[in-house]
C-alpha cells in the first residue's frame, strides 16, 4: 500500500484554493532524501550529486536541492538558463547533452560549467563554439552490447541494451577523444556513462562503478590523461508498484565504495571524485498529481473520467507505465471494482490505469496519482489544446506555495500569428 504524503483533509483545502488538477511536491521528503544520499557517498570527500533537471524543471525545486549541496545536470539551453536564474552556475551544472549546437556549448562556457561531451565529432563543434577546449571536461562512453545483471544479490534482474542507444562514445573513440582533447589543452578528464533505467537491484551502481572505474584505470595509462572525476550517471530506479522492491542506497553506496577500493585506490587514483544526476530516484516520490472524478462511463468496460489527462503525466500513455492510485477518503476500502480511469484527450490511449482494482468510486472523489515528481508534469504537452496545470509545494511547516501557474489560452495563444 502506499500512503500518500498529505491527508485528504489536506488536499480537499488546497484543492479549495487551487482547482484540479495540479502536481503537489513534498519539501520534506525531498530534503530528507537528498541528505540520504550525501551521507550514503560521503566516503568520497568530493561526492556530488547533480541533479537531472529535465525530471523537475522547476526553480524552487532546484533551489531546494542547491541548498542541501546538489549541482544541476542540464541538457539545454533552456535548462541551463534555467538553473543560472535558480542561482546555480560554474561547475555546480553539468551539461550532458547530444546533438549539441554551438549556441548551447557557448552558453555552457560562460556559465562555468563542466562539459561533458557525448561524442568525438562535437569536439570540432565545441572548439568553434568557444574558441578552445576547456581544461576540464567529460567524455561520455557507451560499451554497446547488452548490459544484464541477471543474477544480482538481491534477485532482481537488470537488462538493458546500450548498443542500441544514441548516446555515447565507443571504446576506440573515447580514447582519441582523450588524446585530441590533451593536446587541446584539456587537463583534468572526467567519464561518464549510463547503461540501465530505473533499477531496483542494489548491484547496479555498484556494476556500473567497477567498469567506469577500469576505464578511468586504462585510458589514464593509455593516453597519459589525468581523470579526476567518474559521472555515474542516474539509472537508479524507485518501487512504482507497491510490491516492487526499494533499493537502499546505504547498500548501493557501500557497494560503489568496495568497487573504488578494489580498483581505483590501487591505481593511485584514490582521489577521484564520485558524480551522480539522478532524477527519478530524487524526485519522483515526493510528487502527486492530484485530479478529482468528473465523470462516470459504463459500456463495456467501467471507466472514471477524471479531469487530468495525459498531458499533465504522459508515462502512462506513452510508456503504458504504473503509477499507483490512492482515492482519497477510500483508503481502507476494500479494491472491488474493475476501472479504467481516464483521461478527456482524443486518444485512446490516454488512461492513467487499465483495469486498475479500486474502491467503489464516484463524481466528486479526489484520486492521488503517486510518484509523478519526477518526468510528470516536465513531459508535458499542449495536445487538444490542454492546458498545463498548477504545481505546489508542500513546505515541511505545512503551508503551500504556488511554483508554477496554471496556463491560460492566452499563454497557449501567445504565439500564434492571427
Amino acid at each position: 500500500m502506499k500512503t500518500p504524503f498529505a491527508t485528504g483533509p489536506q488536499l480537499e483545502a488546497i484543492a479549495a484554493q487551487y482547482p484540479t488538477p495540479f502536481h503537489i511536491y513534498d519539501e520534506k521528503g525531498i530534503r530528507e532524501n537528498a541528505r540520504h544520499l550525501k551521507a550514503a557517498f560521503s566516503w568520497n570527500p568530493n561526492f556530488r550529486e547533480y541533479f537531472a533537471v529535465k525530471a523537475t524543471p522547476i526553480p524552487a525545486i532546484l533551489k531546494i536541492l542547491h541548498e542541501e549541496g546538489c549541482g544541476c545536470d542540464c541538457s539545454s539551453l533552456a535548462e541551463l538558463e534555467l538553473s543560472a536564474r535558480s542561482g546555480v552556475v560554474g561547475e555546480d551544472i553539468m551539461f550532458s547533452s547530444n546533438n549539441t549546437t554551438e549556441e548551447e556549448f557557448r552558453k555552457a562556457y560562460e556559465l562555468g560549467s563542466i562539459i561533458n561531451l557525448d561524442d568525438i565529432t562535437l569536439i570540432d563543434t565545441l572548439i568553434q563554439a568557444v574558441g578552445k577546449a576547456p581544461e576540464k571536461l567529460c567524455c561520455r562512453f557507451n560499451p554497446g552490447g547488452v548490459f544484464q545483471l541477471g543474477a544480482s544479490r538481491d534477485g532482481v534482474q537488470v537488462m538493458d541494451n546500450p548498443g542500441d542507444a544514441k548516446y555515447g562514445m565507443t571504446r576506440p573513440q573515447i580514447a582519441e577523444a582523450f588524446r585530441r582533447l590533451k593536446e587541446l589543452g584539456t587537463k583534468e578528464f572526467g567519464i561518464h556513462a549510463f547503461l540501465a533505467s530505473n533499477t531496483l537491484s542494489n548491484d547496479y551502481y555498484p556494476a556500473l562503478a567497477r567498469i567506469l572505474f577500469q576505464l578511468a584505470v586504462d585510458l589514464q595509462k593509455e593516453t597519459g590523461c589525468r581523470v579526476t572525476f567518474i559521472n555515474l550517471s542516474g539509472g537508479v530506479g524507485v518501487p512504482y508498484r507497491p510490491e516492487d522492491p526499494v533499493t537502499d542506497i546505504d547498500v548501493i553506496g557501500q557497494g560503489v565504495r568496495q568497487a573504488y577500493e578494489d580498483i581505483l585506490v590501487p591505481a593511485g587514483m584514490g582521489d577521484a571524485a564520485l558524480y551522480t544526476e539522478l532524477g527519478r530516484y530524487m524526485l519522483a516520490p515526493f510528487g502527486h498529481l492530484v485530479t478529482r472524478v468528473i465523470h462516470e462511463k459504463h459500456i463495456y468496460k467501467d471507466y472514471l473520467g477524471v479531469d487530468a489527462c495525459a498531458c499533465n503525466l504522459m508515462r502512462p500513455a506513452m510508456y503504458g507505465a504504473y503509477h499507483h492510485i490512492t482515492v482519497l477518503g477510500k483508503e481502507y476500502a476494500p479494491c472491488s471494482h474493475k476501472y479504467d480511469v481516464a483521461g478527456s484527450l482524443c486518444e485512446n490511449n490516454d488512461k492513467f490505469a487499465v483495469d486498475r482494482m479500486l474502491p467503489e468510486s464516484a463524481v466528486g472523489d479526489l484520486l492521488v496519482i503517486h510518484d509523478t515528481g519526477a518526468h510528470g508534469s516536465s513531459m508535458g504537452y499542449n495536445y487538444n489544446g490542454k492546458l498545463r496545470s498548477a504545481e505546489l509545494l508542500l513546505r515541511e511547516d505545512g503551508s503551500v506555495d504556488l511554483i508554477r501557474r496554471a496556463e491560460t489560452l492566452d499563454d497557449y495563444f501567445a504565439t500564434l500569428i492571427w
